[in-house]
């Protein structure tokens, strides 16, 4: 069922209880009924095609088997033993393009088994209960690694390193850790502070300290990491943002959306979030989406989402763009930007209409133009590393260039995450780096 809003009308302020209730849980979590229910309809197949699906290999019809035998314990060791961060993954991952999509069901023309509700009630229901962690530590190996970025693929690493023996120093440019999961999803995917509730439940594995407003660069150097610790994982992330080059950028109402989530993510009450009664989002993908129906859901009277291409090239899933059409968000596919309008602040935009060549496939301008009024323009565009403070590193593509085992070109420094090209720029697929890499370390401290 699509996520529905309290709706905005022009002239019409939404009330703060308003506000509030749209930014509820996106999906409603299942109850211990209803998960013996959706755990009834696996099959436990063989050779389950949702593990391949999955960037980490959860092995999902044994922990939905072990859900239906009621060992729900169990069956969040199972997820978490691939996935530290199946909290997150189970609540923001596009389970309808990766695990859910395999699922044998939907060949029969059946609904696929709901794998992500299921993950977030064992995960949730082991955290609930609270005590000891579900996993144990190595014996101490004396050796010290450090995790530059507190992010899903930093803090996997830090993990599953800690729980091999060794002892691990994050260095967090900001002041909580999280990274996406905490300032870059929409507050709707992550409610009750669920970020911060798993940060602490991950690090209850022990062996792992964070030091906040350490950002790499300055005080922070890499040279300085590698003459301390033994290893040295980077999960930076991708800190600079992608600009549309048209003059009138720096215009008053012209935001990058990522900061409008953050600034919005880490507003206890919503309603005090300032948002454009005509806003416009450019891009296409989920950050894009999170951001439209976000300004509709703080009382935004009209919210136009233009992408250049069409909406199969979009990064967003079809459940995200269907929640943003269901949430009153006019979607404007084949239009690039052109001009922004207006003074000091923001008034407008222009877009001209786009094609795709049919023999090269490239986009050209077709000359026609149109205008959407604006008061906020939040630009998606894409995002791309801050090499600055990377000095010796491969770079290839704009990113980190790493070989097998997330190995950079410097001897002893690892990398993964967004920074890295290894698929998807995803959650789940962050978490992957790291538990990977961390493994990698390992290898190397004892080679």
């Amino acid at each position: 069922m699509t996520h529905k809003l309290c709706a905005a009308a022009e002239g019409v302020v939404l009330t703060d209880d308003e506000i509030a209730a749209n930014f509820g849980d996106l999906h409603k979590p299942l109850n211990a009924i209803q998960a013996m229910a959706a755990a009834d309809h696996c099959i436990y197949c063989y050779d389950a095609p949702c593990i391949t699906a999955c960037p980490t290999s959860i092995d999902i019809p044994t922990f939905i088997h072990q859900i239906r035998t009621k060992n729900v314990d169990g069956a969040a060791r199972t997820i978490l033993s691939e996935n530290i961060m199946g909290g997150t993954c189970a609540r923001a991952c596009p389970t309808e393009v990766l695990c859910e999509q395999a699922c044998v069901r939907n060949h029969g023309g059946e609904e696929p088994v709901e794998i992500g509700l299921l993950q977030r009630f064992a995960i949730d229901h082991l955290m609930a209960k609270g005590g000891k962690h579900p996993f144990e530590r190595a014996s101490a190996t004396g050796k010290r690694i450090a995790v530059v970025g507190a992010g899903p693929a930093g803090l996997s690493c830090a993990h599953r390193t800690a729980m091999l023996g060794h002892s691990v120093t994050i260095f967090e440019a900001k002041p909580k850790a999280g990274g996406l999961n905490e300032y870059g999803l929409a507050a709707y995917k992550m409610i009750d502070d669920f970020a911060q509730r798993e940060v602490d439940f991950l690090m209850g594995i022990g062996g792992i300290e964070i030091n906040y407003a350490h950002p790499l660069g300055g005080n922070l150097s890499l040279r300085e990491l590698r003459d301390t610790f033994d290893a040295v994982f980077l999960g930076v992330g991708l800190g600079n943002t992608n600009r549309l080059g048209l003059d009138g950028e720096d215009k008053h109402g012209v935001l990058d959306a990522i900061d409008f989530i953050e600034e919005l993510r880490q507003k206890r009450k919503k309603a005090d979030m300032t948002v454009g009664q005509d806003v416009v989002v450019i891009g296409g993908g989920n950050t894009a989406i999170d951001a439209a129906v976000q300004a509709r859901a703080l009382g935004a009277a009209h919210v136009t989402l233009v992408y250049r291409r069409g909406e199969d090239a979009m990064g967003a899933t079809k459940f995200e763009i269907d929640l943003a059409r269901t949430n009153g968000v006019v979607v404007e596919p084949w239009a690039k930007p052109t001009a922004i309008l207006g003074g000091k602040a923001v008034t407008g935009m222009v877009f001209e209409r786009t094609a795709r060549d049919a023999k090269s496939g490239k986009l050209f301008g077709t000359g026609d133009t149109f205008e959407v009024k604006a008061d906020m323009v939040l630009k998606a565009i894409g995002q791309k590393l801050d090499a600055t403070a990377l000095d010796g590193l491969d770079l290839a593509a704009g990113k980190i260039s790493v070989l097998d085992g997330f190995v950079t070109n410097i001897s002893g420094v690892f990398a993964g995450g967004d920074c890295v090209k290894s698929g998807e720029d995803l959650t789940v697929q962050a978490v992957e780096d790291g538990k990977q890499a961390a493994h990698a370390i390992d290898a190397y401290l004892k080679s």
